[in-house]
């Protein structure tokens, strides 16, 4: 489970954790988050946003949202084709990372980022492999930017019913590979994904 030990190592004050949600798949943007805890009122049930069930999810980011510091980032999908997913990704944290520095009012003195690689952040940071499970403030960030974008993956799926968006995510599951099939692609397909690229380019 993960806890506040990365944090408390982290030497100053106040830490963010950072994580994105969305790389995978084939439609919407990638999203990302920063948060910044209050070691006092920390929500309970925060853990590894993959690891828990979305009404449990959502229940949390509500509790986030009025106990802790959360910032907002999203790469969209003509970036993510124009720069790769790797790249949108590390945009959308930096994003996050800015717009939880606006809410806060300064900027945080550590960043915490899941996963291997840093955006290009104006404070020392440290990359956690596994962060999700290590800390605190990466989890929350985790399950913040999978709630939002899980979110506006359902209200796209109002103008696009068939694909089931508001079910997968966007994610290619056989029920969204079935309409990609039928219907074709839309402005909110990744066209440089393979399953979307193939689709569109004539054999």
């Amino acid at each position: 489970m993960p806890d506040f030990a990365l944090e408390r190592a982290a030497g100053a004050a106040p830490v963010c954790g950072i994580d994105e949600a969305g790389r995978g798949p084939l439609a919407g943007p990638v999203f990302a988050a920063a948060v910044v805890l209050d070691p006092a009122r920390v929500p309970q049930g925060i853990d590894d946003s993959k690891k828990l069930a979305p009404a449990r999810r959502r229940r949390i980011a509500a509790d986030l949202a009025a106990v802790a510091a959360v910032g907002l980032g999203q790469a969209s999908v003509a970036e993510i084709d124009r720069l790769n997913i790797l790249r949108a990704s590390l945009l959308a944290m930096r994003r996050a990372f800015d717009d939880l520095a606006l809410g806060l009012g300064r900027m945080p003195a550590v960043a915490l980022v899941d996963g291997n690689r840093l955006p290009d952040l104006p404070c020392a940071a440290r990359a956690v492999v596994g962060g999700d499970g290590r800390s605190l403030s990466i989890a929350a960030a985790s399950i913040v930017a999978k709630v939002a974008r899980d979110a506006l993956m359902a209200e796209l799926a109002r103008a696009h019913p068939q694909y089931g968006w508001e079910r997968n995510a966007g994610y290619g599951t056989p029920e969204h590979l079935r309409a990609l099939t039928q219907f074709g692609a839309t402005p909110h397909h990744r066209i440089t994904f393979t399953p979307i690229h193939n689709l569109l380019t004539p054999r």
